[in-house]
């Protein structure tokens, strides 16, 4: 159980060399005038370029903490900030994606992903460029001018990604973004998403309802209670990288797996 730590030591054990760049302190959130509570003292620290996965029962408050850092919702307790800054409202170095890809069906895959330009009311030569580049870099090369009607849910979502680049945010939000794909598709997505990070060096906030994939994605796995959601434990992965799907055979990944559905299992 050495990969386990609990959240006191996780907090001192941040290391002084690595930038902090997320940091909250007994948080919280009430919703519908006192009677649901949502999260409660949650506390953690997040450092660049960290990949975490946020993983629990329905109802736990995973999505309500991604918006808390999104700046979507004010939190009725506890502190929250960004890059030292308190979180007070949405911010253009964090991006947010859904379960759904939410892309305009009239508009080309390229348009969709030049759509955070064309809402800021530019779009230039370098623009499209890098929208081209983003779509490459994703694996949608050759299917610029598709539409979303023509493309698969996997192909759909790699789109709402690219989108979510061109944001140019660094801190990236994802709510189950694969959560209703099959089982071949979200695997073949997971690795891309890792590929991704490689390159873009994004700090990314991942929720998920799957062990595998919460392990195979993350740095550190952010295992949480049923409602009133708070931190259970923080488990270390501390698997090398890069990753491929082998990595699933390992017994080390298994044995995070199995930790963390014992961890789940204690608190329900």
């Amino acid at each position: 159980m050495h990969a386990v730590q609990d959240i006191t030591t996780s907090q001192q054990n941040a290391t002084s060399t690595a930038e902090t760049i997320i940091s909250a302190e007994d948080l919280g959130m009430i919703f519908s005038a006192g009677s649901v509570v949502a999260l409660e003292e949650v506390g953690f620290n997040i450092s660049k370029g960290d990949f975490i996965s946020l993983i629990g029962p329905s109802g736990c408050g995973k999505s309500t903490l991604l918006r808390l850092v999104a700046g979507l919702l004010k939190p009725t307790g506890g502190s929250l900030s960004v890059k030292g800054d308190p979180v007070t409202g949405p911010r253009p170095d964090i991006g947010m994606m859904f379960q759904k890809p939410t892309l305009l069906p009239w508009k080309s895959v390229m348009e969709n992903v030049l759509l955070p330009k064309t809402l800021a009311g530019q779009v230039t030569k370098q623009h499209k460029e890098k929208a081209v580049e983003l779509l490459h870099l994703v694996g949608l090369e050759g299917f610029e001018f598709s539409f979303p009607g023509q493309l698969s849910g996997g192909m759909q979502q790699r789109v709402a990604l690219a989108r979510l680049l061109n944001t140019g945010a660094e801190i990236l939000l994802l709510d189950e973004p694969f959560g209703a794909l099959d089982e071949f598709t979200r695997e073949r997505l997971n690795v891309e998403l890792l590929r991704i990070q490689r390159e873009v060096k994004a700090t990314i906030l991942f929720v998920t309802h799957n062990i595998q994939e919460a392990v195979f994605l993350a740095d550190k796995v952010f295992v949480m209670t049923p409602r009133p959601g708070r931190l259970a434990q923080i488990v270390e992965v501390g698997l090398p990288r890069p990753r491929d799907i082998e990595m699933t055979k390992d017994p080390d990944f298994n044995q995070r797996v199995f930790e963390i559905r014992d961890i789940l299992g204690g608190t329900i």
